[in-house]
């Protein structure tokens, strides 16, 4: 069994690439929550939404969100009403929102919403959200504190960043099988996803850490740190603001009380011996996802640096 940790759309590009070269039906897919916000009265889940999509075949190519050929009138429509709209939702994607919406009303946890909606979709991976608890992603920034989502989207990560939390970690539990597929799987990856807002809140769950640090597994984490700068979005700023070096071997000291093998791109090369020294093993290979071979091939390099034997003692 395969399990994966992803966020954002790194992580949804990966888990598209590692279904093709191995048995869909044996990944699990642990997914970040810390970007869930409630919008226009609905539920939305960010990350969980562009695993489904990647997983359903819908996934939008050029947005790398939301879905393939969707249509915003809606979004036009609550524009003209005076509403926030800031954070953009497709008229097929707001679909997805009200049936979640629907389902969490109507009884349902957070892991079987979205098991539902998977199932819709025809996705044979098993989906599961970091936590069925509401854990909310905070930046406090030189602006003042906000929620990710308004960090990310509304303000386009303009503000200097002070520092994150997660608020209500502390009181969160894994959701059902969240540790269970870290302990028996065969061999756990971290997408490459940003360290600090995308896998930051699934490991700060009570349990997950922990779990990461007992598996058998050899744990395989892909660098989204390329010669110094973020492949996307706000990762550099970010590991800054938790006092980390913006490079992979900053992504390395992130991680290195669990990790065993960091998947690095071969522009970092030179960097393996750094990478060694924090007792984690460097492996080379060319992370970029620019298209659908570049998927596969990378999901063929992490099960590759997984068979590595480990290096240190959880």
């Amino acid at each position: 069994m395969i399990t994966i940790l992803t966020g954002g759309t790194g992580g949804a590009k990966f888990v598209q690439g590692m279904v093709k070269v191995a048995d869909p039906r044996e990944v699990t897919v642990i997914v970040n929550t810390g970007d869930d916000l409630h919008w226009w009265g609905l539920h939305v889940s960010p990350d969980i939404d562009s695993v489904v999509y990647a997983l359903g075949g819908q996934l939008s190519q050029e947005r790398g969100w939301g879905l393939e050929g969707d249509t915003f009138e809606c979004l036009a429509r609550m524009k003209q009403f005076g509403s926030d709209a800031w954070f953009q939702l497709g008229d097929r994607d707001l679909a997805t929102h009200l049936r979640r919406t629907e389902l969490l009303r109507n009884g349902a946890t957070l892991s079987e919403a979205t098991a539902g909606i998977a199932a819709s979709f025809g996705i044979q991976s098993r989906i599961l959200p970091m936590s069925d608890d509401g854990v909310e992603t905070r930046v406090v920034t030189d602006s003042g504190e906000l929620s990710f989502q308004e960090y990310f989207v509304r303000e386009r990560w303009q503000p200097a960043v002070q520092g994150v939390y997660f608020c209500s970690a502390d009181n969160a539990a894994p959701a059902p099988g969240v540790t269970e597929a870290i302990q028996k799987a065969d061999a756990v990856f971290l997408a490459p996803s940003n360290p600090i807002t995308s896998l930051g809140p699934i490991l700060a769950v009570p349990g997950i850490r922990e779990a990461l640090r007992r598996t058998g597994a050899k744990v395989v984490a892909i660098s989204p740190i390329i010669g110094g700068h973020a492949v996307s979005g706000p990762a550099a700023e970010l590991m800054k603001s938790a006092e980390l070096p913006v490079s992979c071997a900053g992504v390395a000291q992130a991680f290195r009380d669990f990790l065993d093998v960091l998947i690095i791109d071969d522009a970092d090369a030179q960097r393996s011996a750094e990478i060694e020294a924090l007792g984690v093993h460097a492996f080379v290979a060319s992370t970029m996802m620019h298209s659908d071979t570049d998927k596969l091939a990378l999901a063929r390099a992490a099960l590759a640096a997984a068979e590595i034997q480990r290096k240190v003692a959880p």
